[in-house]
């Protein structure tokens, strides 16, 4: 006989829960399915794909492509570049960032126009980016040198002579309004009450942004130096778009050099253990980033 009664309400809510949880997972299973398809399939095909070689990833190597990554220097020389344009975009979009933010903060006129003015570039498709700014810096023909020239100003091989830094220039001034974005709702988010005990104490401007600005940006800060991190060191689109790698190597990042392997010497194993190189690498460097973040926070 079923228990009737107080008895019989935690056995009623017992199966009310688990029929919403059948429901929940019911509704959720084409989400759960296409995410297994579309990303954990993948990275586990990649991840088989490694430990073979040959343009038909047809010979057994197990761990050979891992090794042959670790001391090819041309992957080795296409990391250290990344390196260095990874941490000139991220150290220039936190500078410029915060110093945008600390701006478009203030009550000024017009401020919101700004605002959307520097997100326009991060909304536009970098495909777009990438051959508006080829055009824009070419030799002969981009309207850059021509405005340097009629400045009585030397013309300059832009994509030839600087090309890295180029393409960090590039990269900064697609992603500055995000950043921007990012501290001006971090500097929202810091109560006045600081400021206002920071000038009853005497404190100087320089004082309040070092003292008081700053310390409490940190979980801001850390959040676009993860991201930003995580997005150079996977950029592609750009040194395809506007350098080709070159000239020579001297911009061949690592994910192009990934892309050269795999489709250009359809070395499709090597391919895809440089790529989980990369994966570990960012994986390591998060997990620092957000370790500093949280010492440096008193967390």
């Amino acid at each position: 006989m079923p228990p009737s009664g107080p008895l019989a309400r935690p056995a009623a809510r017992g199966r009310l829960a688990r029929q919403r949880a059948r429901t929940a997972y019911l509704l959720l299973a084409p989400a759960l399915v296409f995410f297994a398809l579309m990303f954990f399939y993948p990275i586990g095909a990649e991840l088989t794909t490694s430990a073979f070689t040959g343009v038909r990833a047809d010979e057994f190597v197990g761990f050979g492509n891992y090794t042959r990554a670790l001391t090819d220097p041309a992957a080795r020389h296409a990391f250290l570049v990344t390196l260095r344009f990874a941490v000139g975009v991220v150290v220039v979009s936190l500078v410029l960032g915060i110093a945008a933010a600390m701006i478009l903060n203030q009550r000024l006129r017009g401020r919101l126009v700004f605002r959307g003015i520097l997100l326009v570039p991060y909304l536009t498709s970098v495909a777009i980016v990438g051959l508006l700014w080829r055009n824009i810096l070419d030799p002969e023909l981009g309207i850059l040198n021509r405005l340097l020239g009629s400045a009585g100003l030397p013309e300059q091989n832009w994509l030839n002579e600087h090309p890295v830094a180029t393409i960090v220039a590039i990269a900064v001034w697609q992603d500055i309004g995000y950043a921007t974005l990012l501290f001006i709702a971090g500097l929202q988010g810091i109560p006045e009450t600081y400021y206002e005990a920071a000038r009853v104490d005497g404190a100087t401007p320089w004082q309040r942004f070092r003292h008081v600005t700053l310390p409490l940006l940190v979980p801001t800060t850390v959040f676009v130096s993860v991201i930003g991190t995580i997005t150079a060191l996977q950029q592609f689109a750009l040194p395809y778009l506007v350098t080709d790698g070159g000239p020579g190597d001297a911009s061949d990042l690592y994910v192009f050099r990934v892309y050269e392997t795999a489709f250009g010497f359809r070395d499709f194993g090597y391919a895809s253990a440089l790529s989980y190189l990369l994966l570990i690498v960012i994986l390591a460097l998060s997990i620092v980033q957000l370790r500093a973040g949280r010492r440096d926070h008193g967390a």
